[in-house]
């Protein structure tokens, strides 16, 4: 089956690397990463080297699949050694670059499994779901968060927000191929400004993720038109405000003692450390959680950049390991009052 299926993605891998978007690139990420940037730049640039983890849906289980998947030398994803790994969530991962091609949507069918990158995966586990509980996912779109969620736990309400419109029919979609119907009634799907979201709904939700929009270095770097990339470069130092917007929003949507993933799939310091740093200095009730354990258990399958902060993760490709880039940090909003 796996063989069947790989064939068919074959020739899929030729894009056109955008040079306006890698002299950017080289100027800024040499200076904040130093000598992984050339590791990173390679992967970076070569999609040939990407590798794709294949997440099962536990709704409609694909025990072929995983057979194939075995025989083929995919291993699961930390491999019992996270702390707290729910046990029904179960992600494979191949050493070898190459990808299976994701399944056709099929109104009535659900799909057996979602392709994705690995590191993807760290926010949704950082958040640590449990039965019962409301979640919001402030920038939901394209999905795979939210339906990765649910494979860790049957939260008792989720809501899934995303402000874009055509993003908005992706994730409904993605939601109906995954999710069966009964759990769909307990999540509400909308179209709000996420900075809107803490005033029309405080301190309603138990965890948060804001998985933020970002310069998404992967896709950024293969863009087809230089004269759109020279304009989202200058438009890329407006991001760090949004983001930052966002968090606050999400700050007041979060109950006391509620847990808060920020997560992005930039490499770029502005958007990652300097935005969370900005959250803990203008907050006083907004405490760094210390993430470093997932580091540690999880070197086998990923490789992390420091980034100064107990709170922070990065992921950046490597070699075998080619996931990322990813940041995840991780917050709590104790009970006191903070500033705003």
């Amino acid at each position: 089956m796996l063989t069947r299926l790989k064939a068919k993605s074959e020739g899929k891998l030729a894009k056109q690397i955008c040079k306006v978007v890698l002299d950017h690139f080289e100027k800024q990420y040499s200076k904040e990463l130093g000598d992984a940037w050339n590791t990173v730049r390679k992967i970076l640039t070569s999609p040939s080297c990407w590798q794709y983890a294949v997440l099962l849906n536990r709704f409609n289980y694909p025990f072929e699949l995983e057979k194939d998947l075995h025989l083929k030398g995919y291993h699961t994803l930390f491999q019992g050694s996270l702390p707290n790994y729910p046990k029904s969530m179960k992600c494979y991962l191949s050493r070898t670059p190459g990808r299976i091609p994701s399944e056709r949507h099929q109104i009535g069918n659900l799909k057996k499994y979602y392709l994705l990158n690995a590191a993807s995966l760290l926010p949704v586990l950082a958040l640590e779901l449990r039965d019962g509980e409301k979640v919001l996912d402030l920038c939901a779109a394209p999905g795979g968060k939210s339906i990765a969620l649910l494979q860790c736990a049957c939260p008792g309400y989720l809501h899934c927000n995303e402000y874009d419109s055509l993003r908005l029919k992706w994730l409904r979609q993605t939601l109906e191929s995954f999710i069966p119907q009964p759990l769909i009634n307990v999540i509400k799907v909308s179209e709000l400004d996420g900075r809107k979201m803490g005033d029309a709904q405080p301190e309603m939700f138990d965890k948060v993720l804001v998985d933020a929009p970002c310069s998404n270095d992967r896709s950024w770097l293969f863009s087809s038109d230089s004269q759109k990339a020279s304009c989202r470069i200058s438009q890329r130092k407006n991001l760090p405000l949004l983001q930052i917007e966002l968090l606050r929003s999400a700050i007041k949507a979060l109950r006391p003692g509620g847990i808060l993933v920020y997560s992005t799939c930039t490499l770029s310091k502005a958007e990652n450390q300097d935005v969370i740093s900005e959250i803990l200095n203008s907050h006083s009730n907004i405490m760094p959680m210390d993430i470093k354990g997932i580091a540690r258990t999880c070197s086998h399958d990923f490789t992390f950049s420091p980034t100064g902060q107990e709170c922070g993760l990065l992921v950046i490709p490597d070699k075998g390991k080619a996931w990322g880039p990813m940041y995840v940090a991780k917050l709590k909003k104790s009970w006191s009052t903070g500033k705003w």
